[in-house]
């Protein structure tokens, strides 16, 4: 279970809705990550789209909550007028922050960021901001009010894995709102490892629609996920320069 905000999630894994062949292979994927959130850009909302050709046709809103994300926003404005249209379209006050500083490397805007969660906080929705993985900014979002925070682990679909987990070892010491890595993540082994530094969750598309079996990937990573979460919660032994004997050597008949 996982807790942001108001809102109970049954999985830590919450994947997109982008990059997808079709909307059916989109939907059986989300199946098979488990996932009880998934993300979707405001701007791909199509609600005039006839039965059958509409987004939210293919996402089971019974079982899965919608996070609305304001992808494609270079400005703090631009980010808060979206995430207004999206409360009114899709009747919820969740929603994924990004406002974009560099559209070649896709690294979030400190300073935007910042600015657009005070409004949308004291607007009343429940802000989760995709963020540098900044301890420092990760703090201002938290005490601005938002209901998480969501460094990234590497560039937005690179797959370069946890290039950080000494910023993220920081970002988790300090903070009281969960913390969720989103982006960078490219196989299972990146999730495992993320989970087992204790982050709270993880966000990821690419990694999933991108692999050559999409299903299967989605799979991997929902069992990835909860494995490494079990292992965090389990306390790994401590790392030792030389052997230790894994049976006891006193007592041993002839010692």
């Amino acid at each position: 279970m996982l807790q942001i905000g108001s809102y109970t999630l049954p999985s830590r894994l919450i994947v997109g809705t982008g990059k997808y062949k079709d909307f059916s292979e989109m939907k059986a994927c989300h199946e098979a990550s488990g996932a009880g959130m998934v993300t979707i850009a405001v701007r791909r909302v199509d609600l005039a789209a006839p039965k059958g050709e509409n987004i939210l046709d293919f996402i089971d809103r019974e079982n899965v909550l919608i996070l609305p994300n304001t992808a494609g926003c270079f400005t703090a404005e631009e980010a808060i007028v979206t995430s207004r249209l999206a409360r009114e379209l899709l009747g919820t006050d969740l929603i994924k922050l990004e406002v974009i500083g560099d559209p070649k490397n896709l690294f979030p805007d400190n300073e935007g960021t910042l600015e657009a969660a005070r409004v949308l906080v004291q607007d009343g929705f429940t802000v989760m901001p995709y963020c540098l993985d900044d301890p420092i900014v990760c703090k201002k979002l938290e005490q601005i009010g938002c209901a998480a925070v969501m460094p990234l682990a590497a560039p937005i679909g690179s797959g370069l894995g946890i290039r950080n987990p000494y910023n993220l070892a920081i970002i988790l010491e300090q903070a009281g709102v969960p913390v969720i890595v989103d982006a960078g993540v490219g196989t299972a082994s990146d999730a495992a490892v993320a989970m087992e530094l204790g982050v709270d969750g993880l966000l990821m598309n690419t990694a999933i629609a991108g692999a050559k079996d999409p299903v299967k990937m989605a799979n991997a990573m929902r069992s990835a996920t909860e494995a490494g979460r079990q292992a965090y919660e389990a306390g790994r032994i401590p790392k030792k320069l030389y052997a230790s004997a894994s049976s006891p050597i006193e007592g041993m008949i002839g010692g």
